[in-house]
């Protein structure tokens, strides 16, 4: 029986830091992504893709607010885009790897297919949020985000807003926060747990007949069932959390975490800094207690990937799309 594996991409595989997210820039780096992924295939393995899909569906929010105050059209909520979002990337990576394939002499389908998440209602990440999604701001742009918040709630600023300790609160309820590696501002959305992925059965059964599949894109569209009906929730799932959970319920042997960096490190950016090449789960666990992984950046990647194996995964990667090829490259880990 051939592996599965559920290859998660990062947002620099869509959208690279400084670009504005044109239709060709992000046409670009997929193909790119998805040309790195052929070694891959050639191998013969079941393949399910995740990815992300933060600054894409924050600039479709940007996009409804202003046809909201320009044109007076209705602002779609979170759900709504995510699953916008999950249709446009999916598309760009279905006729991408496509191509790609067809460059490659390889006969293998390609499909998208919208995800449904569910998350627990109760989850206590919507007290909390913490997923950054949208651009970045300078702290120019936040202060002035604030003033018009307050100017448009109360007149008074520093009454409708706060800033403390690189986070943001406006009264309206949005939050912003400085981003992990120091680009700057992001806002961020709760981003509870995944518990089930909808179709798992239906992803698993076109996998295993060798179709690569796309799924959970953005982390999922995310509902929550209530007295036996689903309904849509306004949140940001986790795409690594969602592609490891996808995983296990697939039954996926391994799960690639593509991200911009070669490998996971320790003291990240530190005179003592050290590259992490195999470690277990325990060992990721105490390297994520003691701080090691930043949140927004590679804390939830490390969680993931710990989540996979302990859930009978034989081992997660942590690396860039262009390591694909090389089985000794990025940081792996396993049970």
């Amino acid at each position: 029986m051939n592996k599965t594996v559920v290859v998660a991409f990062g947002g620099n595989a869509l959208l690279q830091a400084g670009q504005k997210g044109t239709a060709r820039e992000q046409w670009d780096n997929v193909s790119r992504t998805c040309k790195a992924l052929i070694p891959l295939i050639k191998q013969g393995h079941n393949i399910v893709i995740g990815h992300g899909n933060g600054p894409q569906v924050g600039n479709e929010l940007l996009r409804q607010s202003a046809g909201k105050e320009r044109y007076e059209l209705p602002e779609m909520p979170m759900d709504f885009c995510v699953a916008e979002t999950q249709g446009s990337i999916g598309y760009m990576i279905e006729i991408a790897l496509t191509n790609e394939l067809r460059a490659a002499g390889i006969n293998r389908s390609v499909i998208t297919l919208l995800s449904p998440v569910i998350v627990n209602a109760s989850d206590s990440a919507f007290q909390n949020p913490t997923k950054p999604v949208g651009p970045y701001y300078t702290s120019k742009q936040i202060r002035e985000i604030m003033a018009f918040r307050g100017a448009s709630l109360n007149q008074k600023t520093k009454e409708s807003c706060e800033i403390s300790e690189g986070i943001v609160s406006v009264l309206t309820g949005e939050t912003y926060m400085i981003d992990a590696k120091g680009n700057g501002w992001r806002k961020v959305v709760a981003s509870p747990a995944p518990q089930d992925v909808m179709h798992s059965a239906l992803i698993k059964e076109q996998a295993e007949k060798g179709t690569i599949v796309t799924a959970v894109g953005g982390g999922g569209i995310p509902v929550v069932i209530k007295e036996g009906i689903y309904k849509p929730v306004e949140a940001v799932i986790d795409k690594d959390l969602a592609s490891a959970l996808l995983g296990s319920k697939t039954g996926a042997n391994e799960l690639y975490i593509l991200t911009d960096v070669p490998q996971a490190y320790i003291n990240f950016r530190q005179p003592n800094e050290k590259a992490l090449d195999k470690i277990t789960a325990e060992e990721a666990k105490k390297y994520l207690t003691d701080g090691h992984f930043k949140e927004g950046s590679m804390a939830p990647k490390i969680r993931a990937a710990i989540k996979f194996v302990e859930n009978g995964g034989e081992k997660s990667v942590i690396t860039t799309a262009d390591r694909l090829s090389d089985s000794n490259a990025g940081t792996k880990i396993i049970a």
